[in-house]
């Protein structure tokens, strides 16, 4: 019972469902772009003359369990879908992504 009025009084955002719906916009209306080799498959023999999983940082080994490292295609580098409201939680996730991006390791 705690936990559902937790959840029914807690404040509401929209953000997460307007960051899925720009994600999914932007597929539905783009081209297929090249995932960045070191995200590529990386689980057969020969993957790595391919340069496929060669330069993946994996961010558990980095300090606050983040890392620099491109996620997005080329041409999709600096598109940002999740943008945190400013409301309830969503304070402390933008203060805590302000704080790993500002002590991320390259």
């Amino acid at each position: 019972a705690q936990a559902a009025i937790y959840v029914a009084t807690a404040p509401k955002s929209n953000s997460a469902i307007m960051a899925i719906d720009a994600a999914m916009d932007l597929v539905a209306k783009s081209k297929t772009y090249a995932i960045p080799p070191y995200l590529q498959d990386a689980h057969y023999q020969a993957a790595a003359n391919l340069g496929r999983g060669v330069g993946y940082k994996y961010a558990h080994a980095y300090p606050n369990h983040y890392v620099n490292q491109q996620y997005l295609p080329d041409e999709l580098v600096g598109t940002t879908f999740f943008t945190p409201s400013g409301t309830g939680y969503e304070k402390q996730i933008e203060k805590h992504m302000e704080f790993i991006k500002e002590h991320a390791e390259d």
